[in-house]
């Protein structure tokens, strides 16, 4: 793949991915709501009609409009018609709490506010509760907040690929949500990309579960499926048995999610030793830790390799992932995708001697334009020379496959001695009773650090704590071994499937 040309030949503006399609193959699906098609040429209408009704609500290019809302066509009708308007478009769950939602609403100064009443009951609740009112659309109903007249729009930028085509706020796992600004050159260079590695053509369907409020369901997924002229399956939220029809109904091709998806999957289906059969040609999973054991037994079930990949938001996300005719049968998450660089630096800033571990630094078209109004941070994030502090520990294979070691925010210190979490979940994930784990540490009286680990249980089998305790001390260093095992029902996850460990360690403290 040259990426010099690929860059040459990216669009403007996300808008221009439908209308390109639209000339090309008029009739060819685009969308799928879970009720009828939507072929290209109707999306490059409603998108035209919909910048217009923008516009008519008094949005100004630069303004922020803020959506609410789950998955479905009205959503990603108005992440592109924002664009087509030069408005930066601000997803938000709507199964976010109000708490969360008004944050972003504040500290992002929307313009506008839009609901999707009609396909989440949460985002109707916050539009009711803002004093939004309530209108029909070709996309079902949504509601439409109140004209803020006290923002100010930002400066548009010269160049339209430049200019921020989305303001995502990350999930908090780690501290308060950060909104980063990434530009349609970003996203535009991940939709190319993913969608030439994933070998994406107009005849394949992919399905459109990942939330596209967080950037790996808005980019990856929905994006790059546009720009290949495929057809996107959209749907609200997960459930195993909605996935299970897709790939029957409507005979998918292409399946994206977050290894808890086909945890709950195997779960559904009695776990290990099936074979599901489907025209399924390529599975992948993305956004957290893929452990050895689900991706053996995820690929026994869909008799596919299942691809892997890493990214961040302010990488629009995708950093590296593995290649299609090139399945692994490890846990990397591949190589660095086209385009992108990567160094592995100790902590003086210099590079690694091949095959130790170091921190993840990244460079390419995808870094983020910054976090919007929070210079310190954006400075805080960036090393000189336009690469990008991703504060994740990797080592790097003498092929160039990348292996996620931890992240360096998360190191926990017991006796002196490092301890990454995600070694632990990596062990405990492999016990055939533990669904997903998440390890963090825990404030001891004498300075020192605890591990606590936390776990989902398969509800289909029964273990105990000393017998997990008994498990990973054939695994695991002694110094690595949880203080405490804690079971829950579920462990707390932003839509995405990611888990909150923000959540877990106040959990832990008490």
């Amino acid at each position: 793949m040259n990426t010099d040309q690929l860059l040459a030949a990216l669009p403007a503006r996300i808008s221009a991915i439908p209308r390109r399609w639209a000339e090309r193959a008029p009739h060819t699906n685009a969308l799928h709501d879970g009720r009828r098609h939507w072929t290209y040429a109707e999306l490059a209408a409603a998108v035209d009609e919909t910048a217009v009704l923008l516009r008519a609500l008094k949005l100004r290019p630069g303004d922020r409009l803020m959506v609410v809302g789950e998955n479905c066509v009205a959503q990603v009708v108005l992440t592109l018609a924002a664009a087509a308007v030069d408005a930066w478009i601000v997803h938000v769950n709507g199964r976010l709490s109000a708490r969360e939602v008004d944050a972003i609403m504040q500290h992002c100064g929307a313009r506008r506010v839009i609901y999707t009443s009609s396909v989440s009951p949460e985002a109707a609740a916050h539009g009711v509760r803002h004093g939004a009112s309530a209108a029909d659309s070709p996309y079902g109903e949504w509601m439409v907040g109140r004209l803020n007249m006290d923002c100010a729009a930002e400066p548009v930028h010269e160049a339209s690929a430049e200019q921020v085509a989305a303001l995502i706020y990350t999930t908090g796992t780690t501290g308060q949500p950060k909104g980063v600004m990434l530009t349609h050159r970003n996203l535009l260079f991940i939709a190319a990309v993913s969608s030439t590695l994933r070998g994406l053509t107009p005849s394949d369907r992919a399905y459109g579960v990942l939330p596209i409020s967080h950037v790996y369901g808005l980019a990856s997924v929905m994006l790059g499926t546009l720009y290949a002229g495929a057809c996107l399956y959209l749907c609200p939220r997960f459930t195993p048995d909605a996935v299970l029809k897709a790939i029957r109904d409507d005979r998918l091709t292409i399946l994206q999610g977050v290894p808890a998806m086909y945890a709950r999957l195997l779960e559904t289906l009695g776990g290990s030793g099936q074979r599901l059969a489907s025209q399924l040609r390529f599975i992948y999973a993305g956004g957290s830790p893929l452990s050895p054991t689900l991706k053996t037994q995820a690929e026994q079930l869909f008799g596919l390799p299942l691809h892997n990949g890493y990214g961040m938001t302010e990488t629009s996300p995708t950093i590296s992932q593995t290649r299609l005719d090139q399945p692994r049968s490890d846990t990397s998450v591949g190589q660095a995708i086209p385009g992108v660089e990567v160094r592995l630096v100790d902590a003086g800033g210099g590079d690694v001697p091949p095959g130790a571990d170091g921190e993840l630094w990244v460079r390419g078209p995808n870094i983020m334009l910054g976090y919007y109004r929070e210079p310190e941070l954006t400075a805080a994030a960036m090393r000189p020379g336009g690469w990008l502090n991703t504060g994740d520990v990797a080592r790097q294979d003498a092929d160039g496959a990348l292996f996620i070691v931890g992240r360096t925010k998360e190191l926990i210190i017991r006796s002196g001695f490092n301890v990454y979490p995600l070694e632990v979940e990596t062990v405990l994930n492999a016990h055939p009773a533990v669904t997903q784990s998440a390890v963090v540490g825990r404030n001891a009286a004498d300075g020192n650090e605890e591990v606590v680990a936390f776990v989902e249980i398969d509800p289909r089998h029964r273990v105990t704590s000393e017998e997990l305790q008994q498990y990973l001390a054939t695994q695991l260093s002694p110094y690595k071994c949880p203080t405490e095992i804690i079971e829950m029902q579920t462990l707390p996850a932003a839509a995405t499937g990611k888990i909150l460990k923000g959540q877990l360690r106040q959990l832990a403290q008490k």
